[in-house]
């Protein structure tokens, strides 16, 4: 079974693919979204869900959503559906780096997505690109709550602790006008979910060729998770606003 089909199952019960709930996230999308008719992109969209969510809550948005994923895309496209929101989503297949529009954006999101752009600031550096003047961009992405060992940076990535990963951005050019820091329950909420759900997967269907494969992946994440970084990683989503539009 490859990585796109896994990430699929694992999210099954955890459609936000990131350690947030449903109220941060309500929350985070009143705080970016706060007229209720704007154009919104999200980068790296996988199933959608966050566009969703914003249309279906907001009758006069409209939204675009980039992915590398067909999988993805593709329950993406048959939630739209269901909830009647078609006709105001475009889905995008194509890298999330790689896009361009002839529009500019008034909201631009991006979660768990910092990878495809080589960090925070790269992913800042592509939402600026198409966001419009006054716009707002919804971001989120790993700090170090504690020291992390050398195997956790290896496994994660290089992040900052908090109050450097915000004055970076600062520096960056922008300001923040909300944010949330994930709660405990929320990151181990989400890690359950997540490992849970492969595991349940491979326990329910055991004739399955790729059982034993997913099973250990299961196994593997959730030893990593609470051996490797439980202690020392943390999220934090942000809302921002260019410190100055012609910056």
């Amino acid at each position: 079974m490859n990585r796109e089909q896994m990430s699929h199952i694992a999210h099954a019960e955890h459609p936000i693919r990131s350690p947030l709930d449903d109220g941060s996230v309500r929350r985070l999308l009143e705080r970016g979204l706060t007229q209720g008719d704007e154009r919104v992109l999200d980068l790296g969209c996988g199933g959608g869900e966050w566009l969703l969510r914003a249309l279906t809550t907001r009758p006069d948005a409209h939204a675009e959503g980039v992915d590398i994923s067909e999988t993805a895309l593709a329950h993406a496209a048959g939630a739209a559906l269901d909830l009647g929101v078609q006709d105001r989503l475009v889905l995008h297949h194509r890298k999330a780096e790689e896009f361009v529009s002839e529009q500019p954006f008034d909201v631009v999101l991006s979660f768990g997505a910092a990878h495809a752009f080589g960090g925070f600031l790269p992913t800042l550096a592509a939402a600026r690109a198409h966001l419009a003047p006054g716009g707002r961009v919804l971001i989120g992405d790993g700090f170090w709550e504690r020291p992390p060992s050398q195997e956790a940076v290896e496994m994660l990535g290089n992040f900052t602790d908090l109050a450097t990963t915000v004055d970076r951005v600062v520096a960056d050019g922008w300001t923040p006008v909300d944010g949330h820091i994930s709660t405990r329950q929320e990151l181990d909420d989400y890690e359950w979910a997540c490992w849970g759900s492969l595991a349940a997967w491979a326990l329910d269907h055991p004739d399955h060729p790729d059982t034993a494969q997913v099973l250990e992946t299961a196994t593997a994440r959730r030893t990593e998770w609470l051996r490797v970084y439980r202690d020392a990683f943390g999220f934090l989503s942000l809302v921002l606003r260019r410190t100055s539009d012609s910056a």
